[in-house]
């Protein structure tokens, strides 16, 4: 694997903002190739400081296994939603900071047999967690046709997703549809060749919303976001990068409801909800990558980070 496979988004601005405390607590909830993770762990104190590693993905953890060499590291194969069970058995009532670096890595797409990629012919998997048994092929060969195309609509914004699913559908009936480049034939032939000439790879939109629907990325989120105040201590922070306007319009409407103190209707002379801001928005619009870092590191175009304090 080359070094600039797994560099790391809006590193300097996530260290920034997550004000490390060298003998704080923090969570990766994403850790990935470890790029966050590492310049974390060079701030913390090896013998006060902990750093909390997660990842679905079994190679990635294998991965930080080799290549981060730190006592106060510790790894778990897991989904993040598993963040408030991971610390009760750490025995940890709250942490300092949490990353979450939300999305597919570019290890994963780079991989053709991980399936992620509509530019390479492989297996259609798309699973992050190995172990998972629910693959993108079992989705497309197994849900009806208004499911599929609500998915492709839903979670891919994809304006032709009807026909999409229609022609998905007819030709399952053939033949079960078994890898990526089956997919991206039946997405060109759905889509009108005036369509395909503008706003880039056809089958663009309708992977995403495979690869979110097959790992449940948003379900996820909202479980995370959901939790985030009772694993923060007071003046703890969160970051969170995303790379697509559904995770971020979640993340920018969970952190206004976190920061807005009263609840009730505009026309009520008193407030009766008795809501207490329980977070400080330290980004009042998101955070993206320079020109240098855009052009050294094709992920980051699309990279938004969001921050919060916990107060």
């Amino acid at each position: 694997m080359s070094e600039d496979e797994h560099i790391p988004v809006l590193l300097d601005e996530v260290i920034e903002l997550l004000d490390i405390n060298e003998d704080g607590v923090y969570i990766d909830a994403t850790i990935g190739r470890g790029g966050h993770a590492s310049r974390i762990l060079e701030i913390l104190q090896e013998d006060e400081g902990l750093l909390l590693g997660i990842d679905k993905d079994r190679e990635a953890l294998e991965y930080c296994r080799e290549h981060l060499d730190y006592d106060n590291l510790k790894l778990f194969q897991c989904s993040f939603i598993e963040i408030p069970q991971i610390l009760a058995a750490e025995n940890i009532e709250a942490v300092d900071g949490v990353l979450f670096d939300l999305g597919v890595s570019s290890p994963q797409l780079d991989s053709p047999e991980r399936g992620f990629s509509y530019s390479k012919d492989a297996p259609l998997d798309m699973r992050m967690n190995q172990n998972q048994s629910l693959s993108a092929a079992d989705i497309v060969n197994e849900r009806s046709r208004d499911e599929l195309a609500g998915i492709i609509k839903k979670y891919g914004e994809e304006r032709w997703a009807d026909r999409i699913a229609e022609f998905i559908v007819s030709r399952r009936e053939k033949n079960p549809i078994k890898t990526t480049g089956d997919l991206v034939s039946i997405i060109k032939d759905a889509i009108p060749a005036s369509a395909r000439r503008s706003g880039g790879h056809p089958a663009r939109r309708t992977f995403q919303a495979l690869r979110i629907a097959t790992n449940r990325e948003l379900e996820e989120l909202e479980t995370a976001l959901q939790f985030l105040p009772e694993i923060l201590k007071v003046g703890g922070r969160v970051c969170f990068i995303s790379f697509h306007s559904l995770e971020d319009r979640m993340i920018k409407h969970k952190f206004k409801d976190f920061a807005r103190k009263c609840e009730c209707p505009p026309d009520l002379p008193v407030c009766r909800c008795d809501k207490i801001k329980e977070f400080e928005i330290l980004t009042s619009s998101p955070v993206q990558a320079e020109e240098k870092e855009r052009s050294n590191n094709p992920r980051a175009r699309s990279a938004k980070l969001r921050s919060a304090e916990k107060l």
